[in-house]
C-alpha cells in the first residue's frame, strides 16, 4: 500500500574502533528533509543528548496508538482539544534471553469538547480499537498496554 523511507549515516570520527570509545552519534534522515541526532542509549555508551532507537520505537507506538484513536474519535463524532501521553517502554530479557522492549505502557491524557462527551466505556471502546488498528502495534511482539487514561 506505501513504503516509508529513513536514511542513516554514521562516521568514524577518531583513529581508533574499539568497543568502549567508538561513537555511537549518527543521524536519522527522512523524506520531509528533517534530520534527527540520535546515538545509543546511555547505558550503551551512547550520546544522552540524542534519540536513541528504544525511545524512538516507544514514541512510534505512542505516536501511532495516538493517531488512530484520534481517527476513531473523529468518526465518532467526538471533539478531541488534545492528547497527550507520557509512555514507557521496558527494556528487558524476552522468553527467549534476548534483550527487547517487551513492554510499553501508554498513558494518554485525553481533552475532549463538543456536545457529546464519550463515557469511560466509549474512551475504553475507542482505545481497544486504536491498539487493534495501529500500524505499529500490528507489527512488532511487544506487549502494549493502556493504563487508566485521564481525561477532561
Amino acid at each position: 500500500m506505501s513504503e516509508h523511507h529513513a536514511s542513516l549515516t554514521w562516521n568514524r570520527d577518531r583513529d581508533d574502533f574499539k568497543y568502549p570509545t567508538y561513537t555511537r552519534d549518527h543521524t536519522w534522515s527522512f523524506q520531509g528533509g528533517e534530520n534527527v541526532p540520535a546515538s545509543a542509549a546511555p547505558e550503551f555508551l551512547g550520546n544522552a543528548d540524542r534519540v536513541d532507537p528504544e525511545e524512538a520505537f516507544v514514541a512510534a507506538i505512542s505516536a501511532c496508538h495516538m493517531l488512530t484513536f484520534l481517527a476513531v474519535a473523529a468518526k465518532r463524532r467526538f471533539v478531541v482539544d488534545s492528547y497527550s501521553d507520557s509512555a514507557v517502554g521496558y527494556l528487558e530479557k524476552n522468553g527467549d534471553g534476548n534483550l527487547a522492549i517487551t513492554r510499553v505502557e501508554l498513558r494518554p491524557g485525553i481533552v475532549f469538547s463538543g456536545e457529546t462527551r464519550p463515557t469511560f466505556e466509549q474512551i475504553d471502546s475507542m482505545h481497544h480499537r486504536s491498539h487493534q488498528e495501529c500500524f505499529i502495534a500490528n507489527s512488532v511482539s511487544t506487549e502494549i498496554v493502556v493504563l487508566a487514561p485521564t481525561t477532561r
